[in-house]
């Protein structure tokens, strides 16, 4: 009984201090950088980059979190922008649900079957010396949408969906 309470224990552990934790996940009002074109951000990092996605008047800007990435900020001009992706990814929660399950067995199974979704936002665009840029972002739920519906109307582009899944969960049905 010892035992398993410590290997509980260290599972907990290993799931909450780990990088990508399961149970943290990216904020809601967030967004993090995942890959692409801007050389400055793509410094051999695995990681998704965090930071916070602001729209102006005349450009969708994205500022890092991480102080080592300061002054490091995405402009994207609507005008520039050439195209717009949006999809989902889809996942179970197993680690959390393997964690929990250890703790307290009816919660674990529960979260085994609930899914976590990720939205990510692809976006083209020509810089101002004309070399074709792309961003790949993951945006926090409570920003999809908005963030999907200013980009349109700005930049004018329609944006193409990867499934009738992600369609209907940008227009939130």
């Amino acid at each position: 009984m010892r035992f398993r309470k410590l290997m509980a224990f260290l599972l907990l552990g290993c799931v909450l201090f780990s990088h990508q934790t399961v149970l943290a996940g990216l904020g809601s009002k967030k967004a993090a950088y995942q890959g692409g074109t801007i050389s400055s951000l793509n410094n051999g990092a695995k990681e998704p980059i965090e930071g916070v996605l602001k729209d102006t008047e005349t450009e969708l800007l994205f500022t890092p979190d991480d102080k080592k990435k300061a002054g490091t900020v995405i402009r994207i001009p609507y005008k520039a922008i050439t195209e717009i992706e949006y999809g989902q990814k889809a996942g179970r929660r197993v680690g959390a649900a393997v964690a929990t399950a250890v703790l307290i067995s009816p919660v674990g199974l529960f979260m085994l079957f609930s899914k976590k979704r990720k939205h990510f936002m692809t976006v083209s665009w020509t810089d101002p010396e004309g070399k074709e840029q792309v961003a790949v972002l993951e945006l926090g739920k409570d920003i999809i949408r908005e963030t999907l519906a200013v980009t349109k109307t700005k930049s004018g582009k329609e944006i193409t969906y990867q499934d009738e899944e992600a369609k209907k969960s940008s227009k939130g049905k």
